[in-house]
């Protein structure tokens, strides 16, 4: 019984021991781990935020520091200057990819242009570069895009290709500053420089020389179209001008013989007042001679069957041809007269 409460006890302080040492062990961890969560470092190159029940603050000065632990937690942000491409991207053995999406720009012209650009930026406000947005390097990106595309399209594809890649840039970079400070989400841009800029690949290419045939033809089109208006045009004016020409033409003489007939008729009106009979008689003897020549007579024997048609003018000249012929006649036998007369005469 005795060895059997010997064992027991030894096993009592042996268990004894173990906890002790585990108790031990265990408030050392969490001596050790709360003096590591009390102690951090700030490099030159970081900047650290340090929040106190969910206020953040700026912690000053660099090297060793001290927080209360599990109250206050610190982020530490990089502010080295940092960057990142737009229209192509690294590859692991070092190449170079496009991203057509990113550099394909259009200019003024309507023209395509493949440029590529390096972002760099750096933190200035640690605190609202952590709090004031989900993504500040993606906020970033796309201004700087839409700085580039808006700038783009208002220069030339010559001036993109040749002598205004050092005024394109500096416009870009201005307006990427100046959106960034509408912005404020705690970044400074640092540059933005051109790395490349050539004529776009082989599809947008064939795209492009379809636009300039299309604007040829258009210009095509118009100089035909003007050159036409500049043949029509001339002749169409000097075609309305001989028109207005006989309308005044014609005009001046329906006015001219109104005016004549309107004398005329004074005139014969003034006569006619002196002598109505005869200036009536003249009048219709000048009607009868200018309708009767017109005039043609209708012969119908009674039966509607036949008719005959005789113009006036043989009438007359059947008339013309009696007189003629009587008188002829009528010299003749004057002549055989006195032939006789001047016979009997010498006789006797």
């Amino acid at each position: 019984m005795n060895e059997k409460n010997q064992a027991a006890a030894s096993a009592n302080a042996a268990a004894e021991t173990i906890l002790k040492i585990v108790r031990y062990i265990i408030i050392g961890l969490f001596v050790v781990i709360t003096i590591f969560n009390s102690v951090y470092s700030v490099k030159e190159t970081e900047t650290a935020v340090i929040t106190t029940f969910g206020k953040a603050s700026i912690v000053e000065g660099k090297g060793l520091k001290f927080k209360i632990p599990y109250i206050q937690k610190v982020i530490k942000v990089d502010t080295t200057v940092r960057g990142f491409s737009i229209g192509y991207y690294e590859n692991e053995d070092g190449s170079t990819s496009d991203v057509d999406e990113e550099s394909v720009m259009i200019t003024s012209d309507y023209n395509f242009v493949d440029i590529d650009f390096y972002i760099s930026y750096e933190v200035k406000d640690a605190i609202k570069y952590l709090y004031d947005s989900n993504q500040p390097e993606m906020i970033l990106k796309n201004i700087a895009m839409s700085s580039i595309r808006s700038t783009m399209s208002a220069y030339t594809v010559d001036t993109a290709l040749t002598t205004g890649k050092a005024e394109i840039q500096s416009n870009i970079k201005q307006m990427i500053i100046s959106k960034l400070e509408d912005a404020d989400i705690g970044i400074s841009l640092v540059d933005a420089s051109i790395q490349d800029v050539e004529p776009p690949t082989d599809d947008i290419k064939n795209a492009f020389k379809e636009v300039e045939t299309a604007k040829q033809q258009k210009e095509s089109a118009i100089n035909e179209a003007n050159k036409y208006r500049n043949e029509q045009l001339p002749a169409a004016e000097a075609e309305a001008d001989k028109i207005l020409q006989d309308a005044e033409a014609t005009k001046t003489a329906r006015i001219n013989e109104a005016t004549g007939q309107v004398a005329r008729f004074n005139a014969e009106f003034a006569e006619y007042q002196k002598y109505p009979l005869i200036t009536k008689q003249r009048m219709f003897y000048e009607a009868m001679e200018e309708l009767l020549p017109k005039l043609k007579i209708i012969i119908d024997d009674g039966n509607g069957n036949i008719e005959k048609y005789y113009p006036i003018e043989s009438f007359a000249n059947l008339g013309q041809s009696s007189n003629g012929s009587s008188s002829s006649n009528s010299s003749s036998n004057n002549s055989s007269t006195n032939k006789n007369t001047t016979t009997e005469g010498g006789d006797n």
